[in-house]
């Protein structure tokens, strides 16, 4: 297809699924402005909004957007549109087109749409997920934040839904790097501390968050995980989309391990626990492309697709309401090519998929298509790696990504198995890592490597020495002469305490390559953006196993 700025766009390898989640609030508004919509332009802000737009220039997109964004972000009278049909019109539009493309099977064109609730400009965004097709998905409008910012009452409108189509819906949160400590605050927004009735709400709706993006990733902040020499990737860790300046107490409620973490003392405190959650990887992108590979990185918006123009590098992204100071934005060259969703399921289907998801059976990864595999139990053995029948081997003995073990008596046995993506680099290590509930109710984790390439001995729990380096960031390239394309782990806690709650995940790290920044220095000849590292270690995240004591 050609890109909105004329170049060509494809992926290496088609995806095996893809949810297009626009935001539900003014659904379909750029299409309707393009088709010059008759609804659109018969309402007094609607025309105004055209004007704006009528040139179709970059400068006059980017003026439309300002023009929609103030209404939606700081205007005070709700939805500048609801006079309209644009809503239910846009939507139904949508819902045909997924169901036209949807061919179980080979490709799953799943419904959804983004709930963009952003109190004070804090991202508290929702990618709203359906199992169902067309026929259940129109008899909705989707709920959006102009009736409300409060994700109970998004969760409420789920409930509605399921009882009155038939169907099944769940949320997922994005990554929560740009909330300012909301996304997995201590208290709801209504000002209440949580309880056992909201956790056992967000779970039963939110059983997954994304954690890897364009705007950052959330799996884990330097400052929170001082001793992982890999937490600190695509670290977007200043401002929001609002006022409110970002302060070191707010990390721990905007990152995924710290919240995993602080799941276990809720779960001790409540009986259940509000933060026990799958991960996956999206792109967030607003161009249409889902491109996630370095060398072939459409951008955020269609502004900043591939140019030798320096608004590809220098393009805002985020950044607090202050124009006057610039030193809490965040600028596109800082963007990560991420992330991708990914999926154990049985066949490819929607209904499969969905089904994945609702089970937590899924992983991250920052763009890269590398497979990992994480079970656990207490009878599992070394030569269960190779075993032939090993998937059903070791769901017939244990539990995957997403599942429970509770009153273990011994320590959990890890069967881990992770393989190279085949058109992308070689593997680093592979690494579990532990959080846990201690004696005294405080949290703690450790990393722990369990894998490593090249023959690397693991030393206290670390491989022996970096894998090494081979970029040569003038050519933008690199080789698998380094690294291994398959990493396979028997691992058994060496830590385990039966008396404290606890989860594993599994991270696999790739060797160093070129990072998207790099390869487009050198395909237009242009400068490396500054304080821009030329190489990154790309990575997958599986979701995590839980470990709950007898009592």
């Amino acid at each position: 297809m050609t890109s909105s700025n004329g170049i060509e766009a494809r992926l290496q390898r088609p995806l095996d699924f893809l949810v297009v989640a626009d935001h539900a609030e003014n659904l379909g508004l750029s299409i309707a402005l393009d088709e010059e919509n008759a609804e659109v332009l018969a309402n007094d802000w609607g025309r105004g909004l055209f004007d704006v737009f009528a040139p179709r220039t970059h400068e006059a997109v980017a003026e439309a957007y300002l023009y929609w964004a103030s209404a939606f972000a700081f205007g005070d009278e709700g939805d500048p549109l609801a006079a309209t049909s644009l809503q239910e019109t846009m939507w139904q539009r949508m819902t045909e087109a997924a169901d036209r493309h949807n061919a179980p099977g080979t490709f799953s064109a799943v419904i959804g749409y983004e709930w963009t609730a952003g109190p004070q400009g804090n991202n508290l965004h929702r990618v709203v997920m359906m199992r169902d097709g067309k026929e259940q998905a129109d008899q909705v409008v989707p709920f959006s934040s102009y009736d409300s910012e409060d994700p109970e009452d998004l969760w409420a409108w789920m409930e509605r839904y399921q009882e009155e189509t038939g169907g099944q819906i769940l949320a997922i949160p994005h990554n929560g790097n740009l909330s300012n400590g909301l996304m997995f605050d201590d208290v709801t927004r209504s000002g209440e501390p949580l309880d056992a009735a909201y956790a056992e709400r967000r779970m039963r709706w939110e059983p997954v968050i994304e954690v890897t993006q364009i705007k950052g990733d959330g799996e884990a902040h330097p400052m929170l995980s001082s001793d992982d020499a890999f937490a600190d990737y695509g670290t977007w860790d200043v401002g929001s989309f609002g006022p409110e300046l970002k302060t070191p107490e707010m990390l721990p409620r905007e990152y995924a391990r710290e919240a995993l973490k602080r799941g276990l003392a809720y779960a001790e405190e409540l009986g259940t626990n509000p933060f026990k959650f799958g991960m996956i990887g999206s792109t967030d992108s607003h161009t249409g492309l889902a491109t996630t590979t370095e060398d072939n990185f459409f951008g955020k918006v269609s502004l900043v697709e591939p140019t030798a123009d320096p608004v590809r590098f220098e393009e805002q992204i985020t950044g607090r309401a202050t124009p006057d100071d610039p030193s809490d934005d965040i600028i596109h060259a800082q963007g990560l090519a991420s992330g991708l969703a990914a999926v154990w399921a049985r066949e490819n289907t929607r209904e499969a998929i969905w089904d994945a998801f609702a089970r937590k059976e899924v992983f991250a990864t920052t763009g890269t298509r590398l497979r990992v595999r994480v079970f656990a139990g207490t009878d599992f053995s070394a030569d269960d790696l190779d075993r032939s029948d090993f998937a059903a081997y070791a769901y017939e003995n244990g539990v995957p990504m997403g599942g429970d073990l509770s009153g273990l008596t011994e320590a959990p046995k890890l069967l881990i198995r992770a393989l190279r993506d085949p058109d992308a680099a070689n593997l680093d290590r592979v690494q579990v890592i532990k959080g846990w509930l201690d004696g005294n109710g405080e949290t703690q984790e450790r990393v722990y490597d369990v894998a490593c390439a090249d023959e690397r001995a693991i030393v206290d729990g670390a491989c022996a020495g970096a894998v090494g380096n081979t970029v040569d960031v003038a050519t933008a390239t690199y080789s698998n002469a380094i690294g291994d394309p398959f990493l396979e782990a028997f691992w058994v806690d060496p830590d385990f305490d039966p008396s404290q709650r606890a989860f594993f995940y599994v991270r696999v790290l790739e060797i160093p390559t070129p990072r998207w920044t790099t390869y487009d220095a050198v395909f237009f000849g242009i400068d490396l953006p500054e304080g821009i590292e030329p190489t990154h270690q790309e990575r997958a995240y599986t979701s995590p196993i839980w470990v709950t004591p007898a009592s």
